[in-house]
């Protein structure tokens, strides 16, 4: 199943979903962000989709919006968006609960957070990585299981609580151990030793 997406937010998530979803037939329809040459930046990595920095989405044939955005811009944007009747609005936050979305324009609402780290410029493989779903609506967290799993294999459910505890634990596994690495890196330096030594331990 296939389904037309509009992406808000120009950041690292866009960067790296927008391709995604397309490379799985989805169509990417609009990129919203604060400005035009941001949205671009996501907009030149498909095919054919419309930057824009204006939050009426009324006359889009998008059935999906995705709020890619920082934790602290959600609140805003859900409740200045302007959605098409129909519309399924979800956000990709690990630690802002469900219920942020309550306010919005949309008929539906959910969570689509994919548990990863990511950066522009460095491409990720979705199929190694988990997308953790929520919505309140059965027939719409089906419909978002069927997204998801056009792209990743690994996907589950999980309430606001429980997630936010996944993210509390990813921070540890995840960035923690990149600044535990930092420090090793920094004392070889600081002792003139090859940083290459602890590659295999690393490994």
């Amino acid at each position: 199943m296939k389904f037309r997406v509009a992406l808000l937010g120009a950041g690292n998530v866009a960067w790296n979903l927008a391709p995604a979803l397309e490379d799985a037939g989805h169509e990417i329809t609009e990129v919203y962000a604060r400005t035009l040459r941001q949205a671009e930046e996501i907009t030149e990595r498909v095919y054919s989709a419309r930057p824009t920095n204006d939050l009426d989405f009324s006359e889009s044939r998008a059935e999906i919006f995705i709020l890619a955005l920082s934790d602290d811009a959600l609140s805003e944007v859900a409740d200045q968006v302007i959605l098409p009747e129909g519309s399924l609005l979800v956000h990709t936050s690990g630690t802002v609960p469900l219920e942020v979305l309550d306010y919005s324009s949309a008929s539906y609402t959910g969570v689509f957070y994919p548990l990863q780290s990511f950066t522009k410029g460095k491409k990720v493989d979705f199929e190694e990585v988990p997308l953790v779903l929520e919505s309140e609506d059965e027939e719409t967290l089906q419909k978002l299981k069927k997204f998801a799993k056009s792209i990743s294999p690994m996907v589950s459910t999980m309430g606001s609580k429980d997630r936010k505890a996944l993210h509390v634990a990813a921070v540890f596994a995840s960035n923690f151990t990149n600044h535990m690495l930092r420090i090793a890196e920094e004392i070889m330096h600081r002792q003139g030793l090859d940083k290459d030594l602890l590659k295999p331990l690393i490994i």
